[in-house]
C-alpha cells in the first residue's frame, strides 16, 4: 500500500576545507554556483527529491571542513542516514582525508559499511588535477561506497551525487529489513 508521506532522510556532507562542499550543496538546492569562498560553520538545507518514484524530504547538512586535527563529533553520526564525502581532484591532501573521515564515521556508527558517496569535486580544474579518477573509484570500492566526479561550477553530476546517496541509503535499509527495524542504522534518539 503506497503511502503519501514523504520519507525523511538526513545527509551529511563532509570533507576537507575548501573542496567545494558548500558549492555542491548550493548548486543542488538553489541551482547556482557561488564563486567567493567563505568558510562554512554549518548549515542545513532542505529539499524534496524524487528518486525511483518515491518522494524524499532531504535535510542536507553542509559541515565545516574537516582536517586530521578537527574533531568529528557524534552529531555527524547520530540520526544521519547517509554521507557524502567530498575531495577536490586538485588536492591530494583532501583525497587522503577521505579514508580518515570515513573511518571516524564508521567508528561512531559501530559499523564498517556506511551509506556513502565519495565525490571528486572541481573537475573543471583539469590542469591542476592531482587525483586520477581510477584512485577515486578504487577508494570507493574499498569502502563499498558509490563514487562520482563533479563540477559544481559547471553543474556536472551535482544531482547525481544526491541520487547515489539515496540509493546507498535505500540499499542498506532494504537489506536490514530482515533484522529489527532499526538494525544496521546509525540512529540514536
Amino acid at each position: 500500500m503506497a503511502s503519501n508521506t514523504l520519507k525523511k532522510r538526513k545527509i551529511a556532507v563532509l570533507g576537507s576545507r575548501s573542496v567545494g562542499k558548500s558549492s555542491l550543496v548550493v548548486q543542488f538546492i538553489e541551482n547556482h554556483f557561488v564563486e567567493p569562498y567563505f568558510p562554512t560553520i554549518e548549515s542545513t538545507f532542505s529539499k524534496g527529491v524524487v528518486y525511483k518514484g518515491v518522494e524524499y524530504d532531504c535535510d542536507i547538512i553542509d559541515t565545516a571542513g574537516q582536517d586530521e586535527y578537527s574533531i568529528l563529533s557524534s552529531k555527524h553520526a547520530i540520526g544521519i542516514h547517509g554521507y557524502i564525502l567530498v575531495y577536490s581532484v586538485a588536492s591530494r591532501r583532501s583525497f587522503d582525508m577521505i579514508q580518515i573521515v570515513y573511518d571516524k564515521i564508521a567508528d561512531f556508527c559501530g559499523k564498517n559499511d556506511i551509506p556513502c558517496v565519495i565525490v571528486g569535486s572541481k573537475t573543471d580544474l583539469q590542469s591542476s588535477r592531482q587525483v586520477p579518477p581510477s584512485e577515486g573509484e578504487e577508494l570507493a570500492k574499498l569502502n563499498k561506497a558509490a563514487w562520482v566526479e563533479t563540477s559544481a561550477k559547471n553543474n556536472i553530476n551535482v544531482g547525481k551525487v544526491f541520487e547515489l546517496c539515496l540509493a546507498e541509503i535505500e540499499k542498506r535499509s532494504a537489506s536490514s529489513q530482515t533484522d529489527q527495524p532499526e538494525a544496521g542504522r546509525c540512529l540514536i534518539m
